[in-house]
């Protein structure tokens, strides 16, 4: 197993299979980031979402794809460039992993791609316990899929962070209140059929109780691209409170603890989870412009 490897595995507690999988997810995410890096892909975009929020500044929920958005629209960037470099690096530090492109099955700017490794041949690398692996059921594979937003919508900062392991490197991410628009504009506006994302619900907590500063002007450029504010007058802190409290009206809550239950490590802290809660929650929420 490459030095490199041995210390990140060192941060996690490593007892079943699902602690050993989280584990061989996130290290992928991270090498994954780090052959972007080395191609220049932070010259031209930048990392957001839940993954960003875990690895970039400690957001204690698992998260499984990496989310990114051009700096400026470009519907001629080709995400599959990129391939190369991203299966490079992981070869470089001992895994075995496919690189391919998503088709798209309807026109969005959203380009699609993913990585696909066995979780029993990576296991193998990182030396797991063979009484671990002799859990793994035939053919289970970690699946992560990078997405990229090409027609990204206006009104964002970016910066720099730095990650240490396995090398120092850096990646562009957006600023914490345009993540937080963009987290609202989930938690508002994601068409996720019948069902609720409490993920969503848990970032939005995460977010209150740590960085409860958003980006109004950004989340209502989200909201007119998505066609879910289309009035001529600006959001302002009155109305989205107001749709908040509709959408938190309308939660329901038991699915939405349901769907995240998985994802966080102390389950037990979902148990507060009411509208109530949920109500008290958006009244923190600090609003810039």
């Amino acid at each position: 197993m490459h030095e490199a490897i041995a210390r990140m595995l060192g941060k996690y507690d490593l007892r079943t299979l699902e602690d050993y999988t989280r584990a061989i997810r996130e290290i992928l995410q991270e090498l994954a980031l780090l052959g972007l890096w080395r191609s220049k892909f932070f010259e031209k975009a930048a990392f957001y979402g839940g993954t960003a929020l875990r690895i970039l500044y400690g957001l204690d929920r698992f998260s499984e794809d990496l989310d990114f958005s051009l700096l400026r629209p470009d519907k001629e960037l080709d995400l599959s460039t990129y391939n190369s470099a991203l299966k490079k690096e992981l070869e470089a530090f001992g895994f075995d992993v496919e690189v391919g492109k998503v088709g798209k099955a309807i026109e969005s700017p959203i380009q699609s791609a993913f990585l696909k490794a066995e979780t029993k041949n990576q296991l193998l690398v990182i030396r797991a316990d063979q009484e671990i692996v002799k859990q793994i059921p035939r053919g289970q594979v970690i699946k992560i899929k990078l997405e990229v937003d090409t027609d990204p919508p206006p009104g964002f900062k970016t910066h720099t962070r730095y990650l240490m392991h396995p090398i120092p490197f850096a990646v562009r991410t957006y600023e914490l209140p345009d993540l937080f628009a963009g987290k609202m504009h989930a938690v508002l506006c994601r068409r996720w059929k019948t069902r609720v994302k409490g993920r969503d619900w848990y970032d939005l907590v995460w977010y209150v109780a740590n960085y409860p500063e958003i980006n109004l002007a950004h989340l209502e450029q989200r909201m007119r691209q998505s066609g879910d504010w289309q009035k001529e007058e600006s959001l302002t802190p009155v109305s989205l409170r107001d749709l908040l409290t509709e959408a938190i009206k309308k939660l329901d809550i038991e699915q939405a603890r349901q769907e995240v239950e998985p994802f966080v490590s102390q389950p037990e802290t979902l148990a507060i989870w009411s509208k109530d809660f949920f109500l008290d929650v958006v009244s923190r929420i600090q609003i810039s412009h």
